[in-house]
């Protein structure tokens, strides 16, 4: 009657049910498909607790790629490296950038301070490159992970900047005619 080998000794009851049958043999006589074997996974090496997976799979599951954070990232970065290249041509000839300076504050005199501000003008120019390529890899190392990024050549920019004006102040205020009118300025 069945081929099912539970049957074959009369001294035992006959299954019902399909309680003897394998999972195999139970889906074949049901008419379903078979379902693949269970296989067990590891457990990880490093124990999480559920609630930190759900939460990680939930991050994973929520980062998608902002077009317009991407673009405007790469925008800035962009207008960035423009704005080193050309500054580091102004910072490797200060006369020009020092002349002007000493005009728009109004102080008769000429620059002389130049062997100083060429020193501080290559350190100023290799502060800006460092702190592209710094934010660069910054920028790009969070677009990867897809992550909000539009502000990170934004404080970069910011943060260098600033760094390299510093640098170009100080061969300005020790020029002889910068302090002669700061002096000028403090016994009024």
């Amino acid at each position: 009657m069945t081929d099912h080998p539970a049957s074959a000794d009369p001294s035992r009851p006959r299954p019902q049910f399909g309680e003897y049958a394998s999972p195999e043999e139970q889906s074949r006589r049901a008419g379903r498909p078979l379902t693949p074997p269970v296989v067990p996974v590891p457990p990880a090496t490093v124990p999480t607790a559920p609630a930190e997976s759900a939460a990680r799979a939930a991050a994973d599951a929520g980062r998608t790629a902002h077009p317009v954070d991407r673009m405007a990232a790469i925008a800035l970065l962009a207008y960035g490296l423009w704005n080193v290249i050309t500054s580091i041509v102004t910072f490797l000839n200060p006369s020009s950038l020092m002349s002007t300076m000493l005009q728009t504050m109004g102080i008769s005199g000429t620059f002389s301070n130049y062997a100083q501000a060429r020193t501080w003008g290559i350190v100023a120019a290799l502060v800006l490159i460092v702190g592209w390529v710094l934010t660069a890899a910054w920028t790009i190392l969070r677009l990867r992970r897809g992550r909000l990024t539009w502000w990170v050549p934004l404080v970069g920019g910011i943060v260098f900047v600033t760094l390299s004006t510093i640098c170009m102040m100080v061969p300005f205020f020790s020029d002889p005619a910068v302090v002669s009118f700061l002096n000028d300025q403090l016994s009024k």
